[in-house]
């Protein structure tokens, strides 16, 4: 079994490449990609060796890094290298379409590229800055949404979470497990149910992993288990990141969320979203606009490589749903925690 700590960060840029975590390999083995090149990166964000919607803002952020440095090894003036960099930062960026985290990192380099005054090194080394910066900023940011989200844990109370929002999906500490680690730190009778999240099982894999190497009680259950414990009074909250969360509140996450918000509900269970405000998308006003990812038909037809269902079968495998708003308890940002009337406290937060 792979051996974590929320310590460790999920990628890191390192001299003159991204070092990551691949995430495949979890939990049997845990172990670091060195990416050294654009089309690598982009690869590794398309086959989710890296994922969670801020590990990939900060992944697409060294992709353009990556990009740049390829292209100062061209015999290319400053103005063809600008318009070809550009060009290679949009290409990264379609590499995922449903978290807006990647778009929003790449729209920060892409700044950086057109703002910047500096030649053709400069550039590059302007770009790595910022990528770093970034990485920082995101461990920061996550655990200002720990310790808001912290307030409104109840003393004692076990948490539902679907998917992995934990260190993995970020440069470290985690949004949706930020408040986890947050509420434990305060008060260690905290507990955790993870469900397993299928097709790919995040929940299984990553969100167990980590949280039982902090030491933080928790439980797996299947996808359709929590309705049954929320019926039993053994739920008293649930949290979930986002990939995206719309102008008034809707947020796409994993699959199967929609289906827990609705369950939570009807059983009168609080229901927060924690997510950064980069992964606010102010330019679509519901969720309707969110471009869901269909992923292959492979995930939903394999479990570690082998069959489980009749081999012709039909697929349909969306990778995301998206919560409308009304059922969001709270979003719980680095700002703070919005509220309803989330058109009005977004547009407030995000001024």
């Amino acid at each position: 079994m792979a051996e974590f700590h929320s310590k460790i960060k999920t990628i890191e840029w390192v001299d003159n490449y991204s070092k990551m975590v691949d995430q495949t390999l979890l939990p049997e083995r845990f172990e670091y990609v060195n990416i050294k090149t654009g089309q690598e990166m982009f690869d590794a964000i398309k086959t989710m060796i890296v994922r969670g919607a801020p590990a990939i803002g900060v992944a697409g952020a060294h992709g353009v890094v990556l990009y740049a440095q390829e292209l100062e090894k061209e015999n290319l003036n400053r103005d063809e290298f600008v318009k070809k960099l550009l060009q290679k930062a949009d290409y990264i960026a379609t590499s995922r379409p449903t978290a807006v985290n990647l778009m929003w990192a790449v729209k920060k380099q892409k700044e950086v590229i057109t703002n910047s005054k500096s030649d053709i090194k400069g550039i590059v080394q302007e770009l790595k800055q910022n990528g770093i910066k970034l990485e920082n900023e995101d461990i920061e940011i996550n655990k200002k949404i720990g310790d808001y989200g912290a307030q409104v844990v109840p003393k004692g109370a076990t948490i539902l979470t679907h998917c992995n929002a934990g260190a993995l999906a970020t440069v470290g500490y985690g949004t949706a497990l930020g408040v986890v680690r947050s509420a434990f730190a305060n008060d260690p009778t905290i507990k955790v149910f993870a469900d397993e999240t299928r097709p790919r099982q995040q929940g299984a894999r990553i969100t167990t992993l980590e949280l039982t190497m902090d030491g933080i009680p928790t439980t797996l259950i299947t996808d359709g288990m929590c309705s049954y414990f929320m019926k039993k009074g053994m739920i008293n909250m649930v949290v979930v990141g986002a990939d995206r969360i719309a102008a008034n509140g809707d947020a796409a996450n994993k699959i199967g969320t929609y289906t827990v918000a609705i369950a939570a509900k009807y059983h009168n269970v609080p229901f927060y979203v924690a997510a950064p405000l980069s992964t606010i998308d102010t330019s679509i006003s519901s969720g309707e606009d969110i471009v869901i990812e269909e992923r292959s038909r492979e995930e939903v037809t394999h479990i570690n490589g082998k069959i489980i269902c009749a081999p012709d079968v039909n697929i349909i495998n969306p990778g995301f749903d998206v919560t409308p708003h009304e059922l969001i308890t709270g979003i719980i940002t680095e700002k703070g925690i919005l509220r309803p009337d989330y058109k009005k406290s977004i547009a407030e937060v995000k001024a």
